[in-house]
């Protein structure tokens, strides 16, 4: 089970930024003991490969802290963060972790099944955060924006972190995207009834 924890908060927190999460498996794998990734996944720890997802990674941390920039990365993102989502399960689901000791005892067979999920996870995560960000930009004039996706980083790489070494955890997480979910779907009905308003019969 927990396997599946793991494999849960890496790619929800893709959902919020694609390369975090495997940013830091590939360097747990390469420079700690906390992790090792199989044979078929060990490509995330190349130096190349770490390279290209630091670059990366500057680049979607500054383009997604500006107004209007924000938007555009999401639809691009929107692509990105499930395939990251995908990769990062997929990598740890058969990975040896701090916490998981016999990662073949889960996911034994049918190996697509974790990228699946984490692709279907990853890709609602995203579309929760691109559905959130406007609400706050209009709220806020625009300059919420570097705010949450400040809070945003910081909560993928935390729940990146304890996804490997404390997994349990991740349910709390995960109530908690359920709870923002919900708060979003409540307020945009409420946005809708605003602007169009049922008509009195009487």
């Amino acid at each position: 089970m927990l396997e599946a924890l793991t494999g849960t908060g890496l790619a929800t927190a893709a959902g919020l930024n694609a390369y975090i999460p495997l940013l830091i498996v590939g360097l747990l794998s390469r420079f700690t003991d906390l992790i090792t990734l199989p044979d078929g996944w060990r490509w995330l720890q190349n130096p190349w490969v770490l390279g290209i997802l630091g670059v990366l990674l500057a680049v979607e941390v500054v383009a997604d802290k500006i107004p209007v920039v924000d938007h555009i990365n999401d639809v691009v993102q929107t692509v990105v963060r499930p395939t990251a989502g995908g990769l990062v399960f997929g990598a740890t689901s058969s990975a040896q972790t701090v916490t998981v000791s016999n990662p073949d005892s889960f996911f034994s067979h049918n190996r697509w099944v974790p990228v699946l999920g984490g692709i279907v996870l990853a890709l609602l995560v995203h579309g929760t955060k691109a559905a959130a960000r406007p609400v706050i930009n209009g709220l806020t004039l625009g300059t919420g924006a570097p705010v949450a996706s400040t809070i945003e980083d910081g909560v993928s790489v935390s729940v990146s972190l304890v996804a490997i070494l404390l997994p349990v955890l991740v349910l709390f997480f995960l109530a908690g995207l359920i709870a923002l979910m919900v708060w979003l779907a409540r307020r945009r009905r409420a946005r809708s009834r605003t602007r169009h308003p049922v008509p009195d019969p009487h």
